[in-house]
């Protein structure tokens, strides 16, 4: 399967309006604080440990493609720092902390997530699970459901600059000012 996502930039305001809109107008799947650790490394491999459980997971493809493949695996919570260590053990650093507060909703079949991480901005990203042939039927759909949200969907390039930013910056970026 693959994860197909649009995702944009929000201001606080549409982030707030967001977060309404969607608990009147599709099906509220919860609030979740998440830390994620990327390491370094020539994949995209991360941990992350939320209010339920801990998982390691591996995005193929490059950073912020609309279509990647995943593998995830699910730990208990409290594993969280024995995935740290392993990590560390086999030679990966971390490159980036990530400190999260997302809203997660399921809209007309399609994954919403309103989050909010420190340092880096608020984000509105739609996501739907398909198969590589519909693939372009999926970011379609999507496109259209940013579109009636009155959102425009920020460009891959805008992305990558903010990530490369933040990866320089994030231990200033999340310090308690």
């Amino acid at each position: 399967m693959l994860e197909v996502e649009l995702r944009s930039f929000i201001t606080h305001e549409q982030y707030s309006s967001l977060i309404s809109f969607f608990k009147k107008s599709a099906e509220p799947k919860g609030e979740d604080t998440q830390i994620t650790f990327y390491f370094d490394g020539p994949q995209d491999l991360r941990i992350q440990k939320n209010n339920t459980h801990s998982k390691v997971w591996l995005k193929k493809g490059e950073l912020h493609d609309e279509a990647r493949e995943e593998i995830e695996i699910k730990c208990a919570r409290e594993d969280f720092e024995l995935l740290e260590q392993l990590f560390l053990s086999l030679g990966y650093n971390i490159q980036i902390k990530w400190y999260r507060a997302r809203n997660t909703f399921l809209w007309n079949g399609i994954t919403v997530t309103v989050d909010h991480t420190k340092g880096y901005g608020h984000i509105l990203e739609l996501e739907i699970l398909c198969t590589p042939e519909d693939k372009e039927t999926a970011l379609e759909l999507l496109r259209k459901k940013f579109s009636e949200l009155g959102i425009q969907v920020t460009p891959k390039e805008q992305f990558d600059a903010a990530y490369q930013n933040y990866k320089a910056n994030w231990k200033t970026l999340v310090e308690d000012k």
